[in-house]
């Protein structure tokens, strides 16, 4: 049976390991095709509905930063996962009543898109004495459920989060609109960015593009893509 768990666990990480490499290519070459450094991409990989086991070996990868993106799920990883060299990111719509939960694991939060939030997650960093990176989730589309607030909301948003104990504003955060040539819209949020950062120099972070368009999302300055399906195969079913 050991033998059998041996060679499961080997072929696995032997997947991971692929896909990693090929994701690595695909950030190595879109660098080069945008003129930039490796070094300026920081690849989240996004582990939602895989086990903890995966996570561990994408440590053992050398990978540093994990994303999430369901509170129930996130936080049971993170706790199998603890002691592990690991930054968790939240990158998922954040509910007030899943604040707590969020700060006791997450180092990043890139989903703030209201400032009701942005103070709960402030309360909680306080009591808790931690301190939260936060992203402003950017809605580049007209669909309000896929989250994020309106591009002229930003900079209000922004200065709240910027004066908010146990915060600290990173950047911004978009999804690209469903369908369609995501450049545009990336270039939008490269745009919003730069806004934020005449008044906010520090708040550098540019979180866009997953699997199917992180090449345009480096194009347009994307300093931190979130990989999930292009990095350990398609997901399965998150069972509770």
């Amino acid at each position: 049976m050991s033998v059998n768990n041996t060679n499961t666990n080997t072929t696995r990480r032997d997947e991971i390991a692929a896909g990693l490499a090929e994701v690595e290519r695909r950030i190595a070459g879109a660098c080069q095709s945008a003129g930039r450094a490796r070094h300026e991409i920081t690849l989240v990989a996004v582990t939602k509905t895989r086990p903890a086991s995966d996570v561990r070996i994408l440590a053992g990868l050398g990978i540093r930063d994990v994303g999430e993106n369901r509170d129930q799920e996130a936080a049971a990883k993170a706790g199998e996962c603890a002691g592990l060299p690991l930054t968790w990111h939240f990158v998922g719509q954040l509910q007030t009543n899943k604040v707590r939960s969020v700060v006791s694991y997450a180092g990043v939060i890139h989903s703030i898109d209201r400032p009701k939030l942005a103070e709960a997650v402030g309360r909680e960093a306080v009591r808790t004495g931690r301190e939260v990176t936060c992203l402003v989730q950017v809605a580049l589309d007209e669909d309000p459920g896929r989250g994020g607030v309106v591009p002229a909301g930003l900079p209000a948003l922004a200065d709240l989060i910027a004066v908010t104990g146990g915060l600290r504003l990173g950047g911004v955060m978009a999804v690209a609109p469903l369908g369609g040539d995501p450049g545009p819209a990336f270039a939008r949020l490269a745009e919003l960015s730069a806004e934020l950062r005449k008044d906010h120099p520090d708040a550098k972070v540019i979180s866009a593009g997953m699997s199917g368009d992180l090449a345009e999302a480096i194009r347009h300055g994307a300093t931190h893509v979130r990989v999930g399906t292009a990095l350990l195969g398609r997901r399965t079913p998150f069972v509770r």
